[in-house]
């Protein structure tokens, strides 16, 4: 696991920020998958983050953990298209009720490109993890 993904598993909950026109946007998340050495997280594409990150793709995902220590993993979205990666998502993270056949509700997968990602401690210098 790379330790991006080392630090999104021990955080639990991270955070998406998206900007919808001149508005941040703030959700929590929790699952990813890692695959061909991306981090590879999943939003709804009927909810308005997709939206967002369709129109303005620079995004920020932020997460703690109980240490101290906080990450800031800032780039691009760029949304996956092979289809396994959402099937891989929906199946690890237990989303099946949600995005099925029934509901029409699919889950679209995304990595982040031009990345820096930061391991801050609270009083001191960032560490980058890429």
């Amino acid at each position: 696991m790379s330790k991006i993904g080392e630090f999104l598993k021990e955080a639990g909950v991270f955070f998406l920020a998206t900007a919808d026109g001149s508005q941040p946007k703030l959700r929590p998340l929790g699952a990813f998958i890692e695959r061909d050495g991306r981090v590879i997280f999943g939003v709804g594409d009927f909810k308005a983050v997709y939206r967002q990150l369709t129109v303005n793709p620079l995004c920020e995902v932020v997460a703690c953990k109980k240490d101290g220590h906080w990450l800031r993993y800032t780039g691009k979205a760029v949304f996956e298209t092979d289809p396994s990666c959402a099937e891989e998502m929906i199946r690890t993270a237990g989303l099946e009720a949600i995005y099925n056949e029934t509901t029409g509700n699919k889950l679209a997968a995304f990595h982040l490109e031009d990345a820096t990602a930061v391991d801050i401690a609270v009083m001191g210098e960032g560490v980058s993890l890429l």
